[in-house]
């Protein structure tokens, strides 16, 4: 008796799925509740487990597209016995490894090509000056047409007929022009879908600022060992900023409001989606009520999520909902850009690398490390007036910190 495994309801919103990874292989006896395979959503990436023990025989491929409710695999009843049946196989295992052994050894035998075949630089030859190889006479082991060959058969033919010689241009020497196709991971699909839908359905504008980042240099140097030492985490940049736009989202309240149908949706606690740059994609898991949180809190938060991204283990529930989205291109050396919103959120606020550069301050000038900061809003819902005085007021609790502890 076998039992089919199927896919599971993995989200309300999810239809289907891709099968990523078989971690067991066809005919390997499996456990109860033992990870077999890997799916992954346009989401998030799960586990399908046995649900009982026996020998897995497999469906599905992988990167093959399954619904919800597809039979991916069974397991057929008694694990033991199939543990005894699968033996003559092992035993097989050194054959194959022989057939494998043995191969050089063919190749070897096989290195002398047929007579009248032209070795790889004689075949090039042969082809740029348009010299039939069947014309040519080998004098190569079994009859290989050399290069030496190829060389005397091209001053022979400039010799037989000198007046119809052209000039001949040189091929520019080709290099590697493979191609490689892959499938979009479901992941992938979803985000080019969400960020067309974007560009297309709202009424997106970018205003931009710079940040002068010495006075959060400063304070980090000072207590960034004290902050460890207590805290168990590092203080970043990313703990600032976070904080810095739960205080600013509070003075501009439509920064952190959505649109639905014919209302504007207005949020009175800030989940700030933080963007992740995961081995799969992108992804933006979300920090719940990041306004009553504090700084290390949030870097703790922040850690534990970005962890998560980079092994793959991100649950859905994580990468629901936001109110507001930070996005940092400066880890990867982006000096400006315009980021796109994240729907059906109606802001996002982009960071981006810290350079060193001349500013005037009280009539001098000055060297001070400084950040471009991007603010990416939807004009339907936010004004102009909003969304520069919001980018000012991060700016302004950016580069006095004491705002963030005072709240003013």
């Amino acid at each position: 008796m076998s039992l089919e495994i199927k896919v599971p309801p993995v989200g309300e919103s999810i239809t289907e799925v891709v099968l990523s990874r078989w971690i067991k292989n066809d005919g390997d006896v499996v456990e109860m509740d033992e990870v077999i395979a890997e799916l992954e959503s346009d989401k998030a990436t799960f586990e399908l487990t046995a649900e009982q023990a026996g020998t897995l025989k497999t469906i599905a491929a992988e990167g093959d597209t399954l619904a919800i409710g597809a039979v991916v695999c069974k397991i057929e009843d008694g694990g033991a016995a199939p543990a005894k049946a699968d033996a003559p196989k092992a035993e097989e295992k050194p054959v194959v490894a022989e057939d494998k052994t043995a191969a050089p050894v063919a190749e070897r035998s096989g290195e002398s090509y047929a007579t009248g075949t032209p070795s790889p630089a004689a075949g090039k030859i042969l082809a740029e000056k348009g010299i039939d190889a069947a014309a040519v006479k080998g004098t190569g082991v079994d009859g290989r047409i050399t290069k030496d060959d190829a060389v005397k058969a091209e001053a022979g033919k400039k010799a037989e007929s000198p007046k119809a010689a052209a000039p001949v241009v040189a091929a520019a020497p080709a290099g590697a022009r493979s191609e490689r196709r892959e499938k979009m991971s479901p992941l992938r699909k979803t985000v080019a879908k969400r960020l067309v839908a974007v560009k297309n359905e709202t009424a997106m504008l970018t205003t931009f600022n710079e940040v002068n980042m010495k006075p959060i240099m400063d304070l980090r140097g000072k207590y960034k060992d004290s902050f460890k030492e207590k805290h168990g985490v590092g203080l970043g940049f990313m703990s600032f900023f976070t904080k810095a736009v739960t205080e600013a989202l509070k003075d501009f309240p439509a920064v952190n409001a959505r649109i639905d149908g014919e209302e504007i949706v207005y949020n009175n606690f800030a989940d700030v989606s933080i963007a992740v740059s995961a081995p799969k994609g992108l992804v933006v898991p979300v920090i719940r009520n990041a306004e009553s949180m504090s700084l290390a809190e949030i870097e703790k938060s922040v850690l534990a999520l970005a962890l998560k991204a980079r092994d793959g283990k991100l649950t859905i529930e994580e990468m629901t909902g936001g109110t507001f989205t930070i996005t940092n291109g400066g880890v990867f050396g982006s000096m400006m850009s315009t980021p796109i919103i994240n729907a059906p959120q109606s802001a996002i606020l982009g960071m981006h690398n810290i350079v060193e550069r001349p500013i005037a301050e009280k009539g001098e000038v000055v060297i001070r490390p400084m950040m471009y900061v991007a603010l990416s809003y939807d004009h339907r819902i936010i004004d102009g007036r909003e969304s520069v005085g919001f980018l000012v007021r991060v700016k302004q609790l950016l580069e006095d910190p004491a705002r963030l502890l005072l709240g003013v």
